[in-house]
């Protein structure tokens, strides 16, 4: 493995300005970038950019490369399958890798009951195909969704009509979806009910049945309640023991099916194949996408077999299920099998974040340090009383990580997200914390 991180020349260099010109006048820049990477390829938990430098990779493509870069078996499952078909759609005829992945997928999904599996091709299609199916269970006589304000569901019309994490996702998009109500997601670290754990008794959930229920929406036109078991975009944001558990005994209580959106914390980020197994629940739906196939697109749902009942003809996906994604994702979940890499990510993750809560102990701009597994976020604010968010030296602390061969990305209003592929090494995270120390130190306050 080459030395790393290696910066030979700062970026961004030569040959990245000359890429760089060309996406500004070509592409459409609705979207946000952190800093100029412009990458030439990637090996394990390291990135090499245009110009020669290595970065350590603490993004995984944003939460994808779970396995990290060209693992070789995904490799070789993806040339074997190339080899074979390119894509004759699922949702028409039949071929053998959907059907392998569906079973391996309903083994490790929580739940010892009977489930289905749907394919489409990313994140904010599960999101959709999810809507479709809980509203379609109920044969559209429970029109209503419950989602959490700070979640991050997509941003198609419908998967955004859930989604509540910035409001320039939503500005210039409404009428959105209708009927889709939002309540407060449970954020101790700044409670919007200005409560304390755990003398609140978990307010946040009994606010849904004493507000929602009781003066807004009769539960009984209530399909399903979405929710991401860890924020993911919105700030990396742990909820407290038992509030999940406590929100699945409320769904049952009213027949409401429960959507556990883990396209970001699923597949072994949190050193579960599922976040939703650290707080013991069985979701209805769970919608999963991003590190299932390594970096190709993949959208996935899996639910109960009797709420995966959506009628013959009324929803399907011409390249959902591509048989190269399938063969890649087949692989990527044997690889955290055979690598035990779920143990590798709570063992490093738990190795991580001590590090990084002695760094709040020299810092009092770190506000708070979370996660689970190798999902870890650290909150940065002006003042610990109040809570100022510090977005402004989120982004001087993130760019400055790109310069000296770190790549993290932030979250929320001023979230520093740290997501290696499960395969990192002790070793490379002592080298990447050393760097991080080392910005903490220029751009924080003591």
């Amino acid at each position: 493995m080459p030395k790393y991180p290696l910066i030979r020349i700062t970026p961004p260099g030569p040959n990245a300005l000359k890429i760089i010109e060309k996406d500004q006048i070509y592409l459409m820049h609705s979207f946000t970038r952190w800093y100029p990477l412009v990458v030439k390829s990637g090996d394990g938990f390291l990135v090499e950019d245009v110009d020669g430098n290595i970065y350590l990779d603490f993004n995984s493509g944003i939460a994808v490369m779970n396995v990290g870069h060209r693992h070789p078996a995904v490799i070789s499952a993806i040339e074997r399958q190339i080899k074979k078909l390119l894509h004759y759609s699922i949702t028409d005829f039949i071929y053998r890798e959907t059907s392998d992945l569906a079973e391996k997928l309903v083994k490790i999904t929580p739940g010892n009951f009977k489930k289905k599996v749907f394919f489409g091709n990313s994140g904010a299609e599960a999101i959709e195909a999810s809507i479709k199916i809980s509203r379609g269970f109920f044969k559209n006589k429970r029109p209503y969704i419950i989602s959490f304000i700070g979640g991050f569901h997509g941003r198609t019309i419908g998967s955004l009509s859930l989604t509540a994490s910035k409001p320039i996702h939503r500005k210039f998009f409404s009428p959105l979806m209708p009927n889709v109500i939002h309540i407060p997601y449970p954020y101790c670290y700044r409670c919007p009910f200005k409560q304390e754990y755990p003398s609140c008794n978990y307010w946040c959930i009994d606010f849904i049945e004493e507000w929602v229920f009781e003066k807004y929406v009769d539960p009984e036109e209530i399909s399903s309640i979405f929710f991401e078991p860890i924020l993911g975009e919105g700030g990396y944001i742990v909820p407290p023991p038992k509030i999940w558990k406590k929100l699945e005994r409320l769904a049952k209580k009213y027949d409401i099916l429960l959507v556990a959106d883990e396209i970001q914390t699923g597949i072994g980020r949190t050193g579960r194949w599922f976040a939703s197994e650290h707080w013991n629940i069985k979701p209805d739906i769970i919608a999963v996408a991003k590190a299932i196939a390594s970096g190709l697109p993949l959208g996935v749902v899996i639910g109960r077999k009797e709420v995966m009942s959506l009628s013959r003809g009324s929803h399907a996906s011409t390249f959902g299920g591509n048989p190269i994604s399938c063969a890649a994702a087949n692989a990527v979940i044997d690889i955290i099998s055979k690598e035990r890499l779920l143990e590798n990510a709570s063992r490093m993750g738990e190795y991580m974040i001590k590090r990084l809560k002695e760094y709040s102990e020299k810092f009092n701009m770190i506000g708070d340090v979370r996660g689970k597994g190798l999902m870890i976020g650290v909150e940065l604010v002006k003042d610990r009383k109040n809570k100022v968010p510090a977005s402004k030296e989120l982004s001087i602390i993130l760019q400055e990580l790109f310069r000296n061969g770190v790549l993290a990305i932030g979250g929320g209003v001023s979230t520093i997200r740290f997501a290696p592929p499960l395969i990192i090494t002790k070793e490379a995270i002592d080298k990447a914390l050393e760097i991080v120390g080392k910005v903490f130190s220029k751009v924080l306050r003591k």
